[in-house]
């Protein structure tokens, strides 16, 4: 990645970067939207994910470039603004330009910026975290800047919050950015409190891909998140992690039976956080994988943000030999499914759950087997510079 990464960057600007940095995809593997209800969540940092190459300009002018797309994108540095269509690619990073002073740091003048990824598109693994994380240190490299890890985190969480505009926790950004290989992340998001929990050996990640995708994602995205914080001020509650199953049941006739089953959801999903590293720290992946089950049905039933296909793969996925469990990755209402296999389960096994899901869909998913990898770091320091 980082030659293909040169050797674009060279073509479209015509000279070396100075600064290199990269940021992971990350699997969710359990805690399906319990990060912004102030719960705990699991995920991994994969052996995949987006990298960044900056150089400075003079001119005060920022110019953006992805390998995935035509063309530049121009904006001059006193002029900040969100940009849409095809160019709305480049507000994970101007997102990060915007949170960097909120943080006390400063903010990079003009630079010529690429970005290249082998995140597959779609498949819930959270690129637009990685563009973040690998922007905001590569800014901060050309800066000179070096603030702790957590802040990093916490920078790219406020730019998708406050400048793209999705009300995310910080799963994807903390997971991107504190991933290890051969681990998992473990994030109390309260803190936000970052710890890591050893991957017993054997276990494997399978990604299947159906490429599908609710058209109003955004929008239920965010009305997920309504409902839940209707659902704590209704229990008196700051946030759903305060909540207990008494104090739901003891509430259900003043709830709206959708408003319930999120709450319901959360509450439990938290608990299946708890009680799935203590499974890992057992190495008890058969076990492991039966929470990450129930996990789906929970957001199948009560969160209602997968879909037919995402159920299908599940369904598929769990009576095939050599799957521990599987469930919905990412915020759902289309995507991917992860497994969480032995290491005897193989391309044969995958292609034998695809093609029971090309006979019932008329589509083949895309599988990925995929690593766990360390977390965002520069690859190639440079010259502090304003």
């Amino acid at each position: 990645m980082r030659e293909r990464l040169l050797t674009h960057f060279n073509a479209t600007f015509g000279r070396s970067p100075t600064v290199i940095a990269r940021a992971p995809g990350r699997i969710e593997f359990i805690g399906n939207h319990t990060d912004y209800n102030g719960g705990t969540v699991l995920g991994a940092a994969i052996d995949r994910g987006v990298w960044v190459a900056l150089a400075p300009r003079e001119d005060g002018l920022r110019r953006f470039a992805s390998a995935l797309r035509e063309g530049l994108v121009e904006q001059p540095a006193d002029a900040l603004a969100k940009l849409n269509g095809g160019a709305s690619w480049v507000n994970y990073a101007l997102g990060v330009l915007a949170a960097l002073p909120e943080f006390g740091l400063r903010v990079p003048a003009g630079f010529d910026f690429l970005a290249v990824s082998d995140l597959p598109v779609g498949a819930g693994l959270s690129s637009s975290a990685a563009i973040e994380l690998a922007s905001a240190l590569a800014f901060l490299e050309l800066t000179g800047e070096r603030p702790a890890r957590e802040t990093v985190v916490k920078v790219g969480k406020h730019a998708e919050n406050n400048f793209v505009g999705v009300p995310c926790g910080i799963l994807d950004q903390g997971v991107s950015g504190f991933g290890r290989k051969d681990h998992l992340v473990f994030i109390d998001c309260r803190g936000p409190r970052f710890a890591t929990v050893p991957l017993p050996a054997g276990a494997q990640f399978w990604i299947f891909n159906t490429h599908t995708r609710h058209a109003l994602v955004d929008g239920l995205y965010a009305a997920r998140h309504r409902e839940c914080m209707a659902a704590a001020q209704a229990l008196g509650v700051g946030l759903l992690v305060e909540a207990t199953p008494a104090m739901l049941a003891a509430a259900r006739g003043r709830l709206s039976t959708a408003t319930y089953q999120r709450a319901q959801h959360i509450i439990e999903e938290i608990a299946r956080v708890g009680a799935t590293v203590q499974a890992l720290a057992q190495g008890d992946l058969a076990s492991a994988g039966r929470l990450l089950t129930a996990s789906h049905r929970s957001s199948q039933r009560l969160f209602e943000n997968s879909t037919p296909e995402l159920d299908f793969l599940v369904d598929a996925l769990v009576t095939t030999p050599g799957v521990h469990g599987a469930r919905l990755t990412g915020g759902g209402f289309g995507g991917a499914v992860m497994a969480l296999t032995n290491d005897q389960f193989s391309e044969v096994e995958a292609r034998i759950v695809t093609k029971r899901y090309e006979d019932e869909f008329g589509a083949s998913p895309d599988t990925l087997q995929t690593q766990t990898g360390d977390g965002a770091c520069v690859v190639q320091p440079g010259s502090a510079s304003s």
